[in-house]
């Protein structure tokens, strides 16, 4: 029974992760952190791949890997032309606490909110950090759960694997 259990989840799990590849981003305003109102879809890169991690204040994990990359966003954006995209998923509650923490961060991201989860829910993102990666056309080509030491790498490999083609 516990192995029967283990499978249909195992095949749940690799089935919501597949779910989003190959679609585009969807119809979906989110706010900057000056308030100002943008569409997802307006987001592009000259044609070069975008990362979309979606993260929150409270998420430790979440604040783990986008600082892991700032470490190495600059090495990463002159060799593929990548860019990042973070999406805060705080309510209206921590709202107010995205914009100091970026501040203090140092980000090169754009960071936008998404303080009522329409893009969260629309992208399937069931728990953060969840990462996507955009390829050139605008179509997600790849996406990540959950957040571990050395997991940056494997999204840098799936960058310069878009970028080579």
């Amino acid at each position: 029974m516990k192995k029967t259990i283990l499978f249909l989840t195992s095949i749940f799990f690799c089935a919501t992760l597949t779910l989003a590849q190959g679609k585009s981003l969807p119809n979906i305003d989110v706010k900057t952190l000056q308030g100002k109102t943008i569409n997802i879809q307006d987001l592009e890169n000259d044609g070069k791949p975008m990362v979309i991690s979606f993260w929150a204040t409270w998420c430790k994990p979440c604040k783990k890997e986008l600082n892991t990359i700032a470490e190495v966003y600059d090495d990463w954006q002159e060799e593929t032309g990548v860019k990042l995209i973070a999406i805060s998923i705080d309510d209206t509650r921590s709202m107010s606490k995205v914009a100091p923490y970026v501040n203090s961060s140092d980000w090169d991201y754009e960071v936008y909110l998404d303080s009522n989860s329409d893009l969260k829910r629309a992208m399937g993102v069931s728990t953060v950090p969840h990462t996507f990666l955009i390829n050139g056309e605008g179509k997600i080509v790849w996406n990540h759960k959950g957040y571990i030491d050395g997991d940056e790498e494997e999204l840098y490999e799936q960058i310069q694997h878009l970028v080579t083609k």
